[in-house]
């Protein structure tokens, strides 16, 4: 076991990227670390630590987690070997990236989590995120709002393990369930952020109503925008489909018709927050005042767009 590990982590280290100054010595570099960079919202993450990192004259040595915790741990064991001043991290499962996050710690390298949290690990440094129970809850009172006589709703859950999606997944539930005689979540199922996966779970939740749903609700604008194209598919019309990351696809889908809503939860921010807060600490010691910091996720619709983060990019 300890062989392959060690094979893991060469095979990681030669995979990072080092992003910014032409010499980087290992006293100049933080770590930036995401799930998976085929996830449009993480990508804007590493493009906003990069932007953050730079700014701030140090250097970033990017990972991208391809969606796997041992990949994830192996980028962070390769860059406590090379020795790294800092980490950003956006953890791909909270519990399996536990051991790798407190090996860091324990190897004085100051990590500050950004969007998913860990709070087992003591020691971390700083947490920026969402308060994705809010974002949740924001989701499930647009539901309220729109359907003040009821609603039947399709719940699209999101990555077992990930701290996001049981958090928001439990925001919806803190409203609908106590008028649960008004709000029928009539079917639920994971489908793992994944676009593919909340066309696939939509369809098959669809093809066994006798009725439509007025809602679909979905824990990310990957499963939203899936689940659109299950519902054009089979040629309905009228329900509500409410996202959650305010993607500048979902935000010209918003525009134009196809989304109902989306949930801005500013991840350029959460990240640009994070290195500063690593930033101070590294430069002078400064401990952040507060060591969670939760922005409160917004519901964006046709009536607000111009609140969303990405609105730039939208074609």
């Amino acid at each position: 076991m300890r062989k392959y590990t060690r094979r893991l982590v060469v095979a990681s280290a030669l995979a990072l990227t080092v992003v910014a100054a032409p010499i980087a010595h290992a006293e100049d570099q933080i770590l930036a670390s995401v799930p998976g960079l085929t996830f449009p919202f993480f990508v804007h993450m590493m493009n906003a630590f990069k932007a953050e990192i730079a700014k701030q004259g140090y250097v970033a040595i990017e990972s991208d987690g391809q969606v796997s915790s041992p990949k994830q741990t192996a980028d962070i064991e390769a860059a406590i070997t090379q020795g790294v001043k800092g980490i950003a991290i956006s953890p791909n499962e909270v519990d399996a990236m536990a051991p790798a996050l407190q090996q860091a710690v324990e190897a004085g390298i100051p990590v500050v989590t950004i969007d998913r949290r860990v709070p087992s690990v003591e020691g971390i440094l700083a947490h920026v995120g969402a308060d994705n129970v809010k974002g949740g809850e924001a989701q499930a009172n647009l539901i309220v709002s729109m359907f003040p006589d009821g609603a039947t709703i399709i719940n699209l859950q999101g990555q077992p393990g990930a701290s996001p999606a049981i958090d928001r997944n439990k925001g919806l539930h803190n409203i609908l369930d106590g008028m649960s005689d008004k709000y029928k979540i009539v079917f639920e199922q994971q489908a793992g952020f994944d676009r593919a996966k909340g066309l696939a779970v939509t369809e098959a939740a669809l093809s066994g109503m006798a009725d439509a749903p007025k809602v679909i609700v979905a824990a990310n604008d990957d499963m939203a925008l899936g689940a659109m194209e299950a519902v054009k598919g089979r040629g309905l019309s009228g329900i509500a489909i409410i996202g959650f990351d305010a993607l500048p696809e979902a935000l010209a889908q918003v525009r134009d018709g196809g989304l109902t809503a989306t949930i801005e939860q500013f991840p350029g921010q959460q990240s640009s927050l994070g290195v500063q807060t690593l930033v101070a600490f590294l430069k002078d010691g400064t401990k952040p005042a507060e060591k969670v910091m939760l922005l409160t996720p917004v519901a964006v619709t046709k009536d607000n767009l111009n609140i969303a983060e990405r609105l730039g990019e939208v074609k």
